[in-house]
């Protein structure tokens, strides 16, 4: 009984606990229910209600309220600009392109002027140094014979003109000049005879016998000696026609010798040719009596000045050049035959129009040059361009004296130009069936 009243107050305990956790669990969600629908009535308030008027402020304080103030005026600028960019563009050439400083300077743009200028072009050859064939004097006898005595033994020899070569022993030349004296006798006597067909027959064969005489190459002097001791030699003595060197030598003493024997080949080297091979392309640029000049392994630091003597009519079709001879003075005789030269020719082209051979874009077809224009605008030209020599062109047509153009970093400008063209070209493409409809 006692057990019974003790767990009596125990359960009544745990059922106030109960009770009274269940009302602040009621109470707690009541409290967050209302919060939730308070806050729901207010977000609605605000979204119904009219927003306040603006303040009036100091507008001009803030570049964002400036801003705000003129909505439309930033949109315009940015129309009017583009407007204004591309009516440049329209009014320029196609292919015009439009670089800022930093992206010239990061693509190494430099210009040029077109300027002009005398031009001249110096043709580089070898040249072959060979004796001026007409002054070669080849000596023979033009009577047979037996050669007695020499004057002239060795080859290379510096002779001068009228220096005895050789005395020659012909029995016809013996016979002749005995026929002249008897010849001279006969016209002294029959001079005084009274018949003048008489005294004419002997002035005529005395002239045949003289005439005779020099054909065979006998002087005057030796005639006018053959007169004065009235006797004839046995032998007679030949002498070099010119001043040269001895070349060439087949006369030797007690030889047989016919006026078909190649006896002395006697060479002037005052004066030298030298030989050169000028290509077919620059064969135009060469003609007679232009100024060359030389110089030589030989003699370092000494320059050689001559003219052009010849061009040869005839293209070598292996090397497929043209021979020209060139003609150089040579009074100390250091220039001798068969040496090698370095040969300069002067092209003298005159005044021409001239711009780097690097600022012309070269297709085979076309030549284009960059013009710098003001703003930073680079407009495509096609011109004519003529010789290039010296790292230069002659330009014949399409630009002149005094432009701007660029003279480095045109490839890539050429790139950019070429991609703005194509772009305008696309363009021009999709907005074609818009103009239609």
């Amino acid at each position: 009984m006692k057990e019974q009243t003790m767990k009596t107050p125990i359960s009544k305990s745990f059922v106030l606990i109960g009770v009274a956790l269940f009302l602040l669990g009621t109470a707690a969600g009541g409290f967050l229910a209302l919060r939730y629908r308070a806050n729901e009535r207010s977000a609605t308030t605000h979204e119904n209600a009219p927003a306040p008027p603006e303040q009036p402020g100091p507008i001009a304080s803030t570049p964002n309220a400036a801003k705000s103030d003129m909505p439309g005026m930033s949109d315009s600028k940015n129309a009017a600009k583009e407007d204004q960019t591309a009516t440049s563009n329209q009014s320029m050439p196609p292919g015009t392109v439009n670089l800022n400083p930093a992206r010239q300077q990061m693509i190494g743009v430099r210009y040029t002027e077109v300027r002009r200028a005398d031009m001249k072009r110096t043709l580089r050859t070898v040249g072959l140094v060979q004796m001026d064939e007409e002054k070669i004097a080849r000596v023979h006898v033009k009577v047979a014979g037996w050669i007695e005595t020499m004057y002239l033994d060795y080859v290379g020899k510096l002779i001068k003109k009228g220096q005895p070569l050789f005395t020659l022993y012909s029995p016809d030349l013996v016979s002749t000049e005995q026929e002249y004296l008897i010849a001279l006798k006969g016209q002294e006597y029959l001079s005084k005879a009274p018949y003048a067909d008489v005294a004419a027959g002997a002035d005529s064969l005395l002239r045949a016998t003289r005439d005779r005489l020099q054909l065979w190459d006998v002087s005057d002097a030796q005639v006018r000696t053959l007169e004065a001791t009235g006797k004839a030699e046995r032998t007679m003595t030949l002498y070099s026609p010119i001043n040269g060197f001895v070349m060439t030598r087949n006369a030797y003493e007690q030889a047989y010798v016919t006026p078909e024997t190649d006896l002395y080949d006697i060479a002037d080297l005052s004066t030298i040719w030298v030989y050169v091979d000028i290509y077919e392309y620059e064969a135009p640029f060469v003609h007679i009596g232009q100024p060359a000049s030389m110089q030589l392994s030989y003699f370092p630091g000494k320059t050689y000045c001559g003219r052009v003597a010849y061009v040869y009519p005839t293209l070598d079709p292996k090397t497929r050049t043209i021979k020209v001879r060139l003609a150089f003075p040579n009074p100390n005789y250091a220039l001798k035959p068969d040496m090698y030269a370095d040969v300069q020719l002067t092209i003298d082209y005159g005044a021409r129009i001239v711009v780097p051979s690097e600022a012309v874009l070269n297709s085979g077809t076309r030549q284009v040059v960059f013009i710098s224009k003001p703003g930073g605008y680079f407009e495509p030209r096609e011109i004519k361009v003529g010789d290039q020599f010296d790292g230069q062109y002659a330009v014949l047509a399409g630009l002149t004296p005094g432009e701007k153009i660029v003279a480095s970093g045109n490839f890539l400008i050429d790139s950019e130009s070429q991609l703005g063209s194509a772009m305008q070209g696309m363009a021009g493409m999709s907005a074609a069936p818009a103009g239609k409809k």
